[in-house]
């Protein structure tokens, strides 16, 4: 059991650690040292819920209903371009970002709520290729598999977030900024264009 949870774990966290638009988001939030708890908190809840939804069975629900991927896929696209504009916005005025205003923690919530659920790879990743691998060890040992990606999701998070927080210091400065922001919307709008692209 021990090995599927490792499994599990090393699974989920290869798919995660992809960069992409939360992961940015958590970095970014890392960095400005701002309801960085909160972000990571929301991040793993929100992974670990979608991990045991698609070993439950969801995985099977969203393919019967593509059109539900459909729709979260322009969705996310169009998030995920105004996303990168802004930032590539913010990347002309690096100063400005030292000088920014804290956000609201509402606003830092519905940010990362948007960027986890309105992404469709979220759904393909955790629900879909995780619960069908999940499923695969049977009954009883796809929930030790789904808890060990659980676990990958934590430890990334928590280190993704913590471990930005902890450097923000050395790299609080307007050019870190503005290369973490030109990074961002780049990243940003590839993945829109690849989303609309199918």
């Amino acid at each position: 059991m021990l090995s599927i949870a490792a499994t599990g774990m090393v699974t989920g966290l290869g798919l995660i650690m992809a960069i992409g638009a939360q992961n940015a988001f958590v970095l970014r939030q890392g960095l400005r040292r701002e309801h960085i708890s909160v972000v990571v908190m929301l991040c793993i809840i929100s992974d670990v819920l979608l991990i045991f939804g698609g070993t439950a069975g969801i995985g099977a629900l969203v393919a019967r209903f593509p059109a539900a991927l459909e729709i979260l896929r322009w969705g996310g696209a169009a998030y995920l371009a105004w996303w990168g504009i802004r930032s590539l916005v913010s990347a002309l005025r690096p100063a400005a970002l030292t000088a920014q205003a804290p956000r609201a923690k509402g606003t830092v919530i519905l940010t990362t709520l948007a960027l986890t659920f309105l992404n469709p790879h979220v759904y393909l990743d955790t629900v879909v290729l995780l619960g069908s691998l999940a499923n695969q060890h049977g009954p009883d040992a796809r929930w030790v598999f789904a808890a060990g990606a659980a676990v990958g999701s934590c430890l990334w998070f928590a280190a993704l977030g913590y471990g930005a927080r902890s450097l923000s210091r050395v790299l609080n400065r307007p050019r870190t900024w503005q290369i973490l922001d030109l990074l961002i919307g780049i990243v940003m709008l590839v993945l829109a264009v690849r989303l609309t692209l199918g």
